[in-house]
């Protein structure tokens, strides 16, 4: 606090992972006076108290050129929320705000939901892991449609309602800027009868679409690849722990098709059986996916020995993978098949490919001497991890 009088012109201070600072911010703020140059402060994970809220509320009053404000993992923060959200509007210019797990309740949503009609240069906003705001989207909703700018939207794991995916499905697709959207872990994405997915298709900016573990069905699952036919610059596609999408891969077969900027793709724990992965060999064959980088297959137990085959035998035609995974869920333990010649002889024709998932795939004596010669062999640097 002290030093900040001789040091007018700073503009950023990361202050996170300092536990012992809870309780004592006001030793920090009270030595701010107006016409600080503060652009950046970040206080993460460092056990902040209700009184920390307060001085942090009055701080915000000399801190008028602030654009980043990261108060994420400080779980007692949220009850000063509403304190907090009353003085953002001095710092007009946020531009990110980060709120992951800070305990915030519905009241500090809405608080919180006031605020935004001040921040209309907001491009990035995570409530992400606040349980206990669930339910409270339908009173405080008002202004985030504002966010003409926002580009970054977290909300995972907010335990969002039945209701509140009635709210939401109206409200984000009019976030014109939105270009990365995290809806996982929040079960009602996908029981909901409300057109959430589907309406995706009004943000053709969308370059990010995370909804792992969200409860997908069928429905939900068709309605998510009608809309991502619209979705022109999605690099990112996240649907794992989505068991409905095992045999239902060719849902998505259209969107896949015209998504030529797609660049990761994630089926963890997906119920995958060997058609899915047939489909995704044709789909490269066929000059789709060119650009695809990373690929998630882990926790796919189901798929056949002969499933794994096809699918190493059209491997090497993913000429920019960089990283695979293909491990097995941490209970299983499973003898590699006839396949892993397959695997071998593809990874030769895989330049990019720096990392290899194989967990719990059990390798005989021969396997392993094949791996850990291939990198010579080959004068590759591939990590395997098996």
């Amino acid at each position: 606090g002290e030093a900040f009088e001789t040091v007018s012109q700073l503009e950023e201070l990361d202050l996170s992972w300092n536990s012992n600072i809870g309780g004592k911010l006001s030793l920090l703020t009270k030595k701010l006076r107006e016409g600080c140059k503060l652009k950046c402060l970040k206080i993460t994970d460092c056990n902040l108290m209700v009184k920390d809220g307060e001085s942090l509320a009055e701080l915000l009053n000399v801190i008028p050129n602030l654009e980043v404000l990261d108060l994420s993992i400080n779980k007692n923060i949220g009850c000063s929320m509403k304190v907090i959200a009353q003085d953002l509007k001095n710092v007009p210019g946020l531009k990110e705000l980060n709120l992951h797990m800070c305990g915030l309740k519905q009241d500090s949503l809405q608080g919180l939901d006031t605020a935004l009609q001040h921040l209309a240069e907001l491009r990035k906003l995570d409530i992400s892991c606040n349980r206990e705001i669930g339910g409270g989207f339908k009173a405080s909703t008002a202004h985030l449609a504002s966010l003409k700018n926002l580009e970054v939207l977290d909300l995972h794991q907010c335990c969002v309602t039945e209701e509140d995916m009635t709210v939401l499905s109206q409200v984000i697709p009019l976030l014109s800027s939105l270009q990365e959207l995290n809806l996982s872990s929040n079960k009602n994405v996908g029981l909901s009868s409300d057109p959430l997915l589907s309406r995706l298709r009004f943000l053709p900016k969308l370059r990010s679409v995370t909804i792992s573990n969200c409860g997908l069905g069928e429905e939900s699952l068709s309605s998510l690849a009608e809309a991502a036919l619209h979705l022109p610059e999605l690099e990112i596609l996240d649907l794992s722990w989505n068991k409905c999408v095992g045999g239902n891969l060719k849902l998505l077969l259209g969107a896949l098709k015209l998504a030529t900027e797609i660049q990761v793709f994630r089926l963890s724990s997906c119920n995958l059986v060997a058609e899915d992965l047939a489909l995704l060999t044709s789909l490269r064959q066929d000059g789709h996916l060119a650009r695809l980088q990373k690929l998630d297959l882990s926790y796919n137990n189901n798929i056949s020995d002969e499933g794994w085959a096809v699918f190493c035998q059209g491997l090497g035609a993913f000429k920019e993978l960089s990283e695979l995974d293909v491990s097995l869920r941490p209970s299983s333990c499973r003898d590699c098949g006839p396949w892993f010649r397959e695997l071998l002889a593809a990874l030769t024709q895989l330049p990019a490919l720096a990392e290899l998932g194989m967990q719990r795939w059990a390798l005989s004596e021969s396997q392993r001497k094949q791996i850990e010669g291939f990198n010579q062999d080959n004068k590759r640097n591939i990590r395997f991890d098996c």
